[in-house]
């Protein structure tokens, strides 16, 4: 019995055939597709030759084919740069097909997957999308970019020059041939990338790519910690034209709020204005509490050029001599900050409070206010005070002395409640008009700054509390209790100090409260309170409710600060019911994004501090200060100056004379020999050796004699 004969496919079959495939048409899949024998291929194969012949099909990889310009499947792609959008475009390695290659997006980033950058190369499967392009989902890394690094340039006449990093963990120099040194001076701040290939005089090569600065400046400090943490400066076009386009919100649907004199209260130094405060006394001996905050959501909203690049930044980011904010300055500085006398639209959350600082009921409404004031923690402490001076003195009456009889009840419920209470003074550096350093100080802390402190704490239980009650998705601010291993690192320490911590007791933060109460006096309290803190789990965002343990409650959302925190934006919206459906699926990989966002953020300031405060003694080499041991490692002694709270290192080799051991339990060294002992908590005086606004590093030496043999 003879096969049943299968007929060929036409011409125009086999070509719509081949455009439908996306690339993974060979002569197998044909074959299969139209039920072919192996007597028939042989026609198949010259009927595709000729179709790419005259360029209606196009070969690509494994003798497969596809429409002109088609892609595989799966591809390796290498990202060549970011779109006005912030998103990650890339091209197929090797492109050989006619004309220029498709545009290539690479997909956000999922959890688990690899974070990219521009230079990367990826395994990655590719989606056609409608308009031609492709999104493409990075399967797996293969190669890294060119490495960058950020160091100064030391030029050597013609011959080039050699590149320091500002990295303190890159220990080695690179050479840079005078072609790729961009002709910068030395001294100056640059970006670099890593060049391949062998080592001219023992230095690897690289490329100077980008030239921000003579590093004697100190705004060069900021560009460091900007650079080198990756943070986003530069703003999409899409987002700046949408920011610019921004006007006034109309007054419908909103509750007029102008005659009301809230005011706004802030450092000297701020430069957005997002929360306004004000409160009345109720015939019931409790309060009425006003916080009305900037309405970002009416600004930005979900998915579009604003939303998406504040998502990517995550939050603002503060320096000494600048901001990297979340939103374009005609937002952050501009519609949504609470200027005084100037309509801006706010969420304002009413707050009604019984005599004890127990919150009774809440209720939110979105608001036209207008400030009546723009005042510093300093003003509105010295008029509390009895300072009848403008602008805070005449509004002591009537504005400020309820808002601290408000105050006052919070306070007291505050204490009851049992708040973790750490006192740890920050540094804050001051600058002179010609934008020098001019001093680096403890930051005041005033009774103006706990007043506001706590009126935002009080408003972010209740966003917390007004969205759970509308049954609607809400991004925490959790807060876990201490990890059983840090506490028993925190028991360790305590004892060398004379103090305990129970075990088997139940954990509340009034625990560590009654520690901190026992060390105050004691010459280890500011290492007490460091320790402390270091055993706390850290706050992160997340759509799973565990509660707060360190400021003691059930829940807790970031309501107070849109303009400059994503998180603070969703719960807006939360309240407001503006959450796109489906949203809540994401809050997971949201929460994980904006808490890694907030870690980098705070590592950048703090290595900006650091270094901020180098430059500021690095003409003071030599010099002695007083300090305390706030760290002891088998390698030398960490130490905290008393006048400007910078740390450096005491070398273990600089130390008198003898051969040390490091007692772990203790945290001492001591001396084998001679018997001197270096303890955690100790007093000293130190001498100032180097001072490395590169790195942000002190070192300092023991007055005296300071060579040891070990």
């Amino acid at each position: 019995m003879s096969k049943k004969r299968v007929p060929l496919p036409t011409r125009q079959q086999l070509l719509d055939f081949i455009r439908e495939s996306g690339g993974r048409a060979g002569k197998r899949e044909v074959a299969r597709a139209f039920h072919l024998s192996g007597e028939n291929r042989h026609v198949i194969r010259d009927m595709m030759k000729e179709l790419e012949k005259s360029g209606e099909i196009e070969g690509g990889r494994g003798k497969r084919f596809g429409r002109p310009g088609a892609m595989p499947e799966t591809a390796v792609l290498e990202i060549v740069g970011v779109d006005a959008d912030g998103e990650l475009l890339a091209k197929p390695l090797g492109w050989s097909g006619t004309g220029k290659p498709p545009r290539i997006y690479i997909a956000p980033r999922r959890r688990g997957e690899p974070a990219l950058g521009v230079g990367d190369r990826v395994l990655a499967r590719l989606r056609r999308l409608g308009d031609g392009s492709f999104q493409a989902r990075a399967q797996r890394r293969i190669t890294e970019g060119p490495a960058k690094l950020l160091g100064v340039y030391h030029a050597l006449g013609g011959a080039g020059g050699r590149l320091r990093p500002t990295d303190r963990r890159e220990k080695a120099e690179y050479q840079v041939a005078a072609a790729d040194s961009l002709e910068a001076a030395s001294g100056e701040l640059v970006l670099a990338e890593v060049l391949p290939g062998g080592r001219s005089h023992g230095l690897r090569p690289a490329r100077i790519v980008e030239r921000l600065g003579d590093m004697s400046n100190p705004r060069s400090v900021s560009l460091i910690a900007i650079h080198s943490h990756d943070i986003p400066c530069d703003f999409p076009a899409a987002a700046v034209e949408q920011a610019d386009a921004a006007g006034p919100a109309p007054l419908d649907g909103r509750t007029d709020l102008r005659a009301i004199p809230l005011i706004t209260i802030d450092g000297a130094d701020a430069r957005d204005f997002d929360d306004a405060v004000w409160a009345e006394p109720t015939d019931n001996g409790g309060w009425h509490l006003l916080v009305a905050i900037a309405d970002v959501a009416w600004y930005v909203r979900p998915g579009d050029d604003l939303d998406r690049e504040a998502y990517r930044r995550g939050n603002s980011v503060y320096f000494p001599d600048r901001v990297v904010p979340m939103l374009p300055e005609a937002l952050s500085n501009g519609w949504c900050s609470l200027k005084p006398g100037e309509d801006r639209p706010c969420l304002a959350a009413h707050l009604w409070i019984d005599a004890d600082g127990t919150m009774t009921r809440h209720q939110f409404q979105r608001a036209m206010m207008r400030s009546a004031a723009r005042l510093t923690y300093e003003q509105v402490q010295q008029a509390h005070e009895g300072s009848t001076a403008d602008p805070a003195g005449p509004l002591r009456e009537a504005v400020l002395a309820p808002l601290y009889g408000a105050w006052t009840a919070l306070a007291a419920a505050r204490q009851r409640r049992g708040v973790l209470e750490l006192d740890l003074p920050e540094r804050q550096v001051v600058l002179g008009a010609d934008g020098r350093i001019d001093k680096v100080v403890p930051r005041q802390r005033l009774d103006s700054h706990r007043l506001i402190e706590d009126f935002m704490i009080a408003a972010n239980v209740a966003a917390a509390e007004q969205i759970e009650s509308a049954g609607r998705p809400c991004m925490y601010r959790v807060h876990d209790l201490p990890s059983a291993e840090k506490l028993e690192g925190l028991r360790g320490f305590l004892s060398t100090v004379g103090l305990s911590l129970t075990k088997g007791q139940v954990l509340r933060a009034s625990v560590f409260n009654q520690i901190l109460d026992k060390a105050k006096g004691l010459p280890e309290a500011p290492l007490v309170n460091e320790v402390v803190l270091r055993s706390q789990a850290q706050a992160v965002y997340a759509p799973e409710n565990i509660g707060h343990f360190g400021l003691g409650l059930a829940r807790y959302a970031h309501f107070t600060s849109p303009i400059r925190r994503y998180a603070d934006l969703l719960v807006h919206r939360a309240i407001l019911g503006a959450l796109p459906a489906g949203s809540a699926d994401h809050f997971a990989e949201i929460g994980v994004h904006i808490s890694a966002t907030e870690r980098r953020a705070a590592a950048a300031e703090r290595d900006a501090m650091n270094r901020f405060t180098a430059l500021f003694l690095a003409d003071r080499v030599g010099a002695t200060f007083a300090g305390r041991i706030n760290g002891v490692t088998r390698f030398g002694l960490f130490v905290t100056l008393d006048e400007t709270g910078a740390d450096g290192l005491v070398p273990v080799s600089t130390l008198p004379t003898d051969y040390y051991s490091h007692d772990e339990v203790r945290h001492c060294l001591t001396g084998r020999r001679f018997g001197k002992t270096f303890t955690l908590g100790d007093a000293l005086q130190v001498k100032l050796a180097e001072a490395n606004p590169l790195t942000g590093s002190l070192i300092f030496h023991l007055p005296g004699k300071t060579t040891n043999t070990r």
